[in-house]
């Protein structure tokens, strides 16, 4: 075997272990919630993430960080903003709110919203595929809420929604990061947004992260803490950075898929979740969808630009 080939099938195996790990984030997550509140998770995650982002400049530039001009701080500072205050507080309610596998699901539909906003912008026309993939994708979508709304599960619903916001708002986290990512690289976009999104993302949490009694917190809780902030989330961008180098990003974004049947075993298998006929339709319907708005541009390449690993 060559040292291409080893490379691409480590790559594969980590892209299938980093999509185990992500599916299992979402049962990880809402068990965490519920000990520490979304507010308090948000506050010490938000301690956490700032320290790491600091350790990747120092691994990558040592003490000499990159200088930016003010102008490129400021847009940084408004990606951070749109990125963790936006959409990671959005995604930590809606998950709280929800379920695994509708969290998954939902925002599996993440380069849906993509198209439309890039379609907006005027930088992308959609072709009659993507049309039909968005349409299928919604009606997909309102298949697989429909259970929630017919037996009057408000706050579940409620969460779902909260969801779909959030996955607009990484679409549009996702288009703005682009010219940033081709300018510095995405090591340097990530952790100079993550260390200015922290601030008010800690701002709005520290009153709900100061009620929790962190002394009383289970070491369970702790590890899942870590686990969600560290390895799926921080860890996990990097990986997923080193997979799409290796595997190109038009054969790694299809695994993006994998996601939302893996959350739906593993909150199965720990939390007993069950899954009638319509949600399995529904999920099936979306997920469709969503290929083929993703990909029926002719160019997969292009089409699979979304294929930036979940902050959340």
């Amino acid at each position: 075997m060559t040292d291409h080939a080893a490379r691409e099938r480590a790559a594969l195996w980590a892209a299938l272990a980093l999509i185990l790990c992500w599916g299992a984030n979402f049962s990880v997550q809402k068990a965490v919630f519920a000990a520490l509140t979304p507010g308090g998770f948000l506050f010490v995650r938000y301690l956490i993430m700032p320290i790491a982002a600091a350790l990747l400049l120092f691994a990558h530039f040592g003490t000499r960080w990159p200088r930016l001009a003010r102008r490129e701080l400021w847009q940084l500072f408004k990606l951070g903003v749109t990125g963790h205050l936006l959409h990671v507080g959005l995604v930590t309610y809606g998950i709280h709110w929800s379920t695994a596998f509708s969290s998954s699901l939902i925002l599996a539909i993440g380069p849906v919203f993509t198209l439309l906003i890039l379609r907006w912008h005027g930088s992308e026309h959609l072709t009659r595929g993507q049309v039909a993939g968005v349409a299928l994708a919604v009606c997909g979508v309102l298949v697989f809420l429909s259970d929630k709304l017919m037996v009057a599960q408000w706050q579940a619903s409620g969460g779902d929604l909260t969801l779909l916001v959030a996955a607009a708002f990484f679409s549009l986290y996702t288009v703005n990061a682009k010219p940033l990512i081709e300018r510095h690289g995405g090591v340097i976009v990530m952790a100079y947004g993550t260390l200015l999104g922290s601030l008010p993302v800690l701002a709005v949490s520290a009153a709900q992260g100061l009620r929790v009694d962190w002394a009383a917190v289970s070491w369970p809780i702790w590890l899942g803490t870590l686990y969600a902030v560290l390895v799926a989330a921080f860890l996990g961008w990097i990986v997923w950075g080193w997979i799409n180098a290796v595997r190109g990003v038009a054969r790694t974004a299809p695994l993006m898929y994998l996601m939302p049947p893996v959350a739906a075993l593993v909150a199965w298998i720990v939390s007993g979740e069950r899954y009638g006929a319509t949600k399995l339709l529904g999920a099936a319907i979306t997920l469709g969808g969503v290929a083929l708005a993703q990909f029926a541009a002719g160019s997969r390449a292009d089409a699979a630009r979304d294929s930036v690993p979940p902050i959340e």
